[in-house]
């Protein structure tokens, strides 16, 4: 290796990451930030090359210009898989690279759990659980349904693969379509007003971008059938949620899983905490024991990389958010 780069992990828990980043690079100066409000103020006293970024608190007063537009740092390695956090940035002045994939079975175990317990019903079970009823009804399978998974990236591609194991129909819609496996049909974007009506579930995995904003919006919620379900674990934006409220009040849809939302801490008075048919969980489908230092190993990995001159992994363009 011939470049020593100086670098900043930028984590809110950064000393496992720095004892796994020392082991492998032992040699270069490695600095530690495990706030947002540091991290300009380090970048520009050290002069940092490379930094490895977590978004740990949320985009609000995220550092962004301290890594985007830094007159040193030509590398910025984010440790998940969304970038919209950084947007815009120029990619002749700085490269950004993710993690992607990194989480992709954990969120595909996410939807998964989150179609079964939709399909099997266990929140009307555990509501008469604490009533005491004993009211059997039959269980309704997701073997013959249809999914329909918005974004064909490494999540969505873990996605397709269990749901196709549970002898679902699968059907993808991506940037640029081409056949994948595990996914019975691939579309592009444009095709989705004839693909709303067709599913049984809704899945969304697609990055945050100016295309992307909205895309399960009102005209999408009006289109498909009664008794779907939805599970988000893109970003926040991507469904608006005014509509899913008004789509959930009218009944039109049967009910939400919800990992990500407009405004994230969700704010207390918000009216989604409230409804019987959706699950809220903080931002956590792609969180997992271990899941940093992988991400972490990925980095170490990717710098070895950038040392020896090679083109990086998992360079994102930023047009596209992956």
């Amino acid at each position: 290796m011939s470049r020593k780069p100086t670098v900043i992990l930028h984590t809110n828990s950064p000393a496992p990451a720095l004892e796994a980043l020392r082991a492998d690079h032992g040699d270069l100066d490695i600095h530690t930030c495990d706030n947002y409000s540091g991290l300009p103020g380090l970048v520009a006293r050290t002069g940092a090359e490379v930094v490895y970024s977590v978004r740990f608190a949320g985009t609000p007063q995220f550092p962004r210009p301290a890594l985007v537009e830094s007159p040193t740092v030509r590398w910025v390695s984010v440790g998940g898989s969304g970038t919209d956090h950084l947007q815009p940035w120029d990619p002749r002045e700085v490269t950004v690279t993710n993690a992607a994939g990194v989480a992709a079975n954990m969120m595909a175990e996410y939807v998964l759990g989150a179609m079964l317990s939709f399909s099997l019903d266990l929140r009307g079970f555990q509501r008469r659980q604490r009533e005491r009823q004993w009211a059997p009804r039959p269980m309704r399978p997701v073997e013959g349904r249809t999914v329909l998974i918005l974004g064909l990236g490494k999540t969505g591609q873990a996605v397709a693969q269990r749901a196709k194991a549970m002898g679902m129909t699968v059907i993808g819609v991506r940037a640029q379509p081409a056949a994948i496996a595990s996914v019975d049909e691939v579309h592009g974007a444009q095709e989705l007003p004839a693909l709303w009506p067709r599913a049984d579930f809704i899945v969304v995995c697609v990055p945050l971008l100016p295309d992307t904003r909205g895309l399960v919006g009102p005209d999408a919620l009006a289109a498909i059938k009664s008794g779907t379900f939805l599970i988000d674990v893109s970003r926040g934006g991507v469904v608006d949620q005014a509509a899913l409220m008004a789509a959930l009040d009218a009944g039109h849809l049967a009910g939400a899983a919800l990992d990500v939302f407009e405004t994230e801490p969700l704010p207390p008075e918000n009216p989604l905490w409230a409804y019987e048919n959706v699950t809220i969980t903080p931002h956590c489908s792609s969180i997992y024991d271990g899941w940093d230092l992988k991400a972490v190993r990925m980095f170490s990995d990717n710098l070895a990389r950038y040392r020896r001159g090679e083109p990086l992994q998992n360079v994102v363009v930023p047009q596209r958010g992956y």
